[in-house]
């Protein structure tokens, strides 16, 4: 059983804490079994959110012992993180733990120098006083997640649930984490996969300009779709649906198109015993060639693995 255990601090947001608790501290072992154990770190009961007092379940030495740390956002931007906190990060992921920050929890990753050199994220409010105070972590303000294998840095709020279900999505597989999203309430995490490569979920079925064309397309991902096609359906010229599929999505038609089409591939990978050549059909790439040039670009693995990786792992009646 992997242990995520979840580093505090005094003043910790009530959303990031709960998201966390949420997805990693409730038992759903009829998605996935074992699921995780989950511990609450912290030096001591401290108030959260300014409105609750909190009893972490163990002190910060079970980081050491955890399979994944996370770290949540930090109450006080205008203080260094405690040294306690940052030691016991780096002791944790010196010794091979995964280490994920949550919003403002980033500058307890930078002050553990964790983030040297690398690509990291946070909110947007704070972006600027991360880079001030870290130079050498190249800060990237306008994205969700970072995903460095084992350093990932989120931004805030709703972004510390993508990046919660994108660690789940990499432990048990693309059902698993819809799954969980279901149960949330929440949009479905969109697959990520490569080191560094970051995602932008589906925006909410409602209340965006793109939502029936989506909606189609998403019923037609087993068809040869082009940009044409979606301009057309969409009474749109190419020109003016990049530009709505960028502020809505955050990424091009086709990018969405081939994200969905991969996304397709590893749920009934997961959840079928159909042939690559029949999945490469039912997601519209057409030849198992090409499904796996795309599949292994983008998720790190070939189907065949990650289908025997997952399939193994998931309990039957899920399945």
């Amino acid at each position: 059983m992997s242990l995520v255990a979840l580093a505090v601090t005094p003043g910790v947001p009530h959303f990031e804490l709960a998201a966390a608790c949420d997805v990693f501290g409730v038992d759903r072992s009829d998605l996935a079994d074992p699921w995780y154990e989950f511990a609450v770190c912290g030096a001591g009961a401290m108030p959260v959110g300014g409105r609750f007092r909190l009893e972490p379940d163990a002190g910060l030495d079970l980081l050491m012992k955890a399979d994944t740390v996370i770290v949540p956002a930090v109450a006080d931007l205008d203080e260094d993180p405690p040294v306690e906190l940052v030691d016991a990060v780096r002791a944790a992921h010196d010794a091979g733990a995964r280490i994920a920050s949550l919003c403002t929890g980033a500058f307890v990753l930078a002050a553990a120098g964790l983030l040297d050199g690398r690509r990291a994220t946070t909110h947007w409010l704070h972006a600027a006083a991360l880079a001030g105070r870290y130079p050498r972590v190249e800060v990237d303000a306008d994205v969700l997640y970072v995903d460095h294998g084992t350093v990932l840095t989120s931004a805030g709020k709703a972004a510390a649930m993508d990046l919660c279900l994108h660690l789940v999505r990499l432990d048990h597989g693309s059902a698993v984490a819809n799954q969980v999203a279901r149960r949330l309430v929440v949009p479905p995490h969109r697959a990520g996969g490569q080191a560094q490569f970051v995602t932008t979920p589906l925006p909410e079925p409602r209340d965006h300009p793109l939502e029936a064309l989506l909606s189609w397309a998403m019923g037609r991902l087993d068809r040869p779709l082009t940009v044409e096609d979606l301009a057309r359906r969409a009474n749109m010229s190419s020109r003016h649906l990049a530009r709505v599929f960028a502020d809505v999505t955050g990424t091009t038609p086709l990018r969405w198109l081939l994200t969905q089409r991969v996304q397709r591939a590893q749920e009934l990978l997961e959840t079928t015993d159909g042939t690559v050549d029949m999945i490469a059909v039912a997601t519209g790439m057409g030849t198992a060639t090409t499904l796996r040039r795309h599949f292994n670009r983008t998720v790190g693995v070939p189907p065949d693995v990650y289908r025997r990786t997952f399939r193994s792992a998931r309990r039957p009646e899920a399945a």
